[in-house]
């Protein structure tokens, strides 16, 4: 009996490990998005917030992204690619504002940034919830068909939990290198201490760019899901032009045609969140609302 739970045990976590590889691009890309949400806020709330958007993103994946993705799975798989394109979108729009911001449109709240940590959150939540369910459909569709519910079930729920702590816990020392360095920086040894003030003096630096990675990959995974769904739904020209691309470029190599298709689909994704950007304040000036973007993705002061 306990050699054939074993048995079991070991096809899940077989299973899990090589279905999640499919999504590390994603992966990636979460872990990149989801410190920004941190920056600004006081040190002493910095792990305590992470903890928050890791049990928020537990809560999708159980919650919400398992559930419908097997029921929708089972009785309406055509749904699948339409609630896919809306996710890719509200990424695109998430993307297009930041970067509007970097070149001064919309404007930041320094001042509510400390104390509004609800919305910070619920930012990096609502934002998770869209990486999250791309990391677990890519995943479903990783797994064998054949699998029965609870194995299909077991697989998914171990997929949910390992990309959380791998994610959260990269964001969680991503966020806290900084206080590491600060204690290396008060050793008695000079070598210890020399490479704490470097880590101090290089986090701004890595923060920055982390931004800017975590931007460039909301509008590339919101393009590229927005692309390969309206494919998906009958409308062909952007994905067919995306793979005539990556046919014509094939010969330069793998690493070539991904970063040709990254940078394709954040265009896409950027000149499609620019025109939802565009609909949404121009609704805002219809009901007479001040056009601003809002505040959880505002800038919130440097780390």
């Amino acid at each position: 009996m306990s050699v054939g739970l074993l048995a079991v045990v070991d096809d899940i976590l077989t299973a899990a490990i090589k279905a999640s590889s499919k999504a590390a691009g994603v992966v990636i890309d979460d872990a990149a998005v989801t410190p920004q949400y941190v920056q600004g806020i006081t040190p002493a709330r910095e792990l305590p917030v992470v903890g928050k958007i890791a049990l928020g993103s537990i809560g999708n994946k159980f919650l919400v992204i398992i559930p419908v993705a097997m029921l929708l799975t089972a009785f309406a798989p055509w749904v699948l690619p339409y609630l896919l394109i809306l996710g890719g979108s509200y990424l695109c729009f998430e993307g297009a504002e930041k970067v509007l911001e970097w070149f001064g449109f919309g404007h930041g709240h320094a001042e509510e940034g400390a104390r509004d940590e609800k919305r910070l959150v619920w930012g990096a939540i609502r934002t998770d919830l869209i990486l999250s369910t791309e990391i677990m459909l890519i995943s479903l569709a990783s797994l064998d068909p054949k699998a029965g519910l609870w194995q299909t079930l077991a697989v998914l729920s171990v997929i949910a939990v390992l990309m959380t702590v791998l994610v959260y816990g990269a964001v969680a020392l991503l966020v806290k290198i900084d206080d590491i360095g600060l204690r290396m920086a008060t050793s008695s040894s000079a070598q210890v201490r020399g490479t704490g003030e470097g880590i101090v003096r290089a986090m701004p630096a890595v923060f920055r760019v982390i931004s800017v990675i975590g931007t460039v990959a909301m509008l590339w995974v919101g393009g590229h899901l927005v692309i390969v769904n309206l494919g998906e739904v009958g409308v062909h020209f952007l994905a067919d032009f995306l793979h005539g691309v990556e046919h014509a470029i094939e010969g330069a190599g793998g690493f070539v045609v991904w970063v040709v298709d990254t940078a394709i689909s954040a265009v896409v994704g950027f000149v499609e969140g620019l025109l939802i950007v565009g609909i949404v304040l121009g609704i805002g000036r219809m009901l007479g609302k001040r056009p601003t973007f809002d505040e959880a993705h505002a800038p919130v002061g440097e780390h």
